[in-house]
């Protein structure tokens, strides 16, 4: 059973709806009988989706005895948890006062549908602080239930930094009974709960979403509060990579370029930078470095970082630039200064755009994540596979993921540096920069890149293995 609130194609913010998509379909092609569930928001609804209801009314007995209805989506794996009172809102997540219980609710409807269906999970794995208390649960109030005797419970920590930390006036809508001595009483008297809290305590193992990740946050510096708990539980936290969906991130049959390409056929990208720079009204300047962004503009992804030296490099025209995200107005009005300070230079598409996110991909030399922190990060394992050098900070996944080139050796994939600042971020597009010129270098960086695996099929084997460990089976 895999529980998480968001799961493309349906619903996503992020990365975890990626995830949630991805993942159990790749498991699914391991053998493994997978049952996913999610809340049917009102944009499910509205989306064209085509789903069968199944259950009229599973109640459930923690929460009031209120009633949902049962979806099932076409791949047989995706169930919706239909309850419009808490899902039919303008957006997946919202800051409204009963935020706790959407999810909450949630977490009770996924193992309230395994006992009408009479399914017994040999895993129950939560995603993120929305399913936080999920382990709890099975430790707790479903203990005596036999369906979920042999049930070992998995918790996924997609992003630290946000734990579901609410007041303590919600205690009676956790439903916990006799068993709300479980929770942790010290945090509990100063008035707090914490969903992913809970997670770590009860939870039969931990990962996250790369092995660097899983170190850092065993640290006061990235630990968000909650470090001491990682060490303590260090031998139960596991770092797996996230992967990419080759059926969908795939240069040799993205839908979405103008030329399809592989490494035979790398010129082909040269086609897409044109139509790139063309359809953004910039320069056609080929032979020029074109550096690209898709992002949530946020201080975790280091937007700060490159205002100044893109500026530098814009003015020295040096490089091109195109950007695609939104997020916090600050960033968003600085990306915008860039590009109606250096016209034919400098593009920027507030929002989100599926085509112009692949197309940057495609067509862009080099893609840029100085992130502040990252899990996991997506786009440089995107951009490796379009051959399309990432420049990134070495932390969380970008530092598992992506090697700095040596032109000496010819060995590595993109450009890392090390310290958070414009110094830093200059450095590493100064390095692009000097590579860039020299074809064959830059054509043996794309392919090295080209080259890695970073599929689903590859990660879902290493969670295939810890689902194996925990249920005891030694195959």
């Amino acid at each position: 059973m895999f529980v998480s609130s968001e799961v493309a194609p349906y619903s996503k913010t992020g990365g975890l709806g990626d995830v949630s998509g991805a993942l159990p379909a790749s498991l699914q092609s391991l053998g493994h009988e997978i049952t996913v569930v999610t809340p049917l928001y009102s944009s499910v609804k509205d989306g064209g989706h085509r789903l069968h209801k199944v259950y009229d009314a599973i109640a459930v007995r923690a929460a009031d005895g209120n009633e949902f209805a049962a979806y099932l989506a076409e791949d047989g794996r995706t169930w919706f948890v239909d309850f419009p009172a808490l899902y039919s809102r303008p957006a997946i997540y919202t800051n409204d006062a009963d935020e706790h219980l959407r999810f909450l609710f949630l977490t009770h409807a996924s193992i309230e549908l395994c006992r009408r269906r009479r399914w017994s999970p040999d895993i129950a794995h939560g995603n993120d602080w929305q399913t936080g208390m999920l382990p709890l649960y099975l430790k707790s109030i479903y203990a005596d239930d036999p369906l979920f005797a042999s049930t070992s419970s998995i918790f996924t920590i997609h992003n630290l930094a946000y734990q579901g930390v609410f007041g303590s006036t919600i205690l009676p809508q956790l439903s916990l009974g006799q068993f709300q001595h479980l929770l942790h009483q010290d945090h509990l008297r100063q008035g707090r709960i914490n969903f992913m809290e809970h997670a770590l305590l009860y939870a039969d193992a931990i990962t996250t979403v790369s092995p660097t990740y899983a170190r850092e946050i065993q640290t006061t510096e990235h630990g968000a509060g909650l470090d001491g708990l990682l060490r303590l539980r260090s031998d139960r936290l596991f770092g797996i990579l996230n992967g990419i969906d080759v059926n969908t991130w795939n240069p040799r049959i993205d839908r979405y370029l103008p030329a399809q390409y592989s490494e035979r056929t790398l010129g082909d990208k040269e086609i897409n930078k044109r139509h790139l720079l063309e359809s953004r009204g910039l320069e056609p300047a080929t032979d020029t470095l074109l550096m690209g962004v898709v992002t949530r503009l946020t201080s975790q992804k280091g937007v700060e970082l490159m205002i100044r030296p893109l500026a530098r490099l814009l003015a020295e025209e040096r490089a091109t630039f195109v950007a695609l995200g939104s997020g916090e107005r600050r960033f968003e009005d600085a990306l915008q200064w860039l590009a109606s300070t250096f016209p034919g230079r400098a593009s920027f598409h507030r929002g989100y755009d599926e085509p112009l996110a692949h197309l940057i991909e495609g067509g862009a030399d080099a893609f840029l994540m100085p992130s502040l922190y990252e899990p996991s990060g997506l786009n440089q394992m995107y951009s490796l596979a379009y051959g399309t050098a990432p420049i990134v900070r070495r932390t969380g996944g970008l530092a598992d993921t992506v090697s700095h080139y040596d032109p000496g050796t010819g060995e590595g994939t993109g450009f890392v540096f090390d310290h958070y600042s414009e110094d830093g971020q200059m450095w590493a597009m100064d390095q692009a920069l000097r590579t860039f010129p020299d074809k064959d270098a830059w054509r043996r960086m794309q392919l090295n890149g080209m080259a890695e695996d970073n599929s689903w099929e590859r990660r879902a084997g290493e969670y295939d293995d810890l689902y194996r460990w925990l249920s005891g089976d030694p195959q």
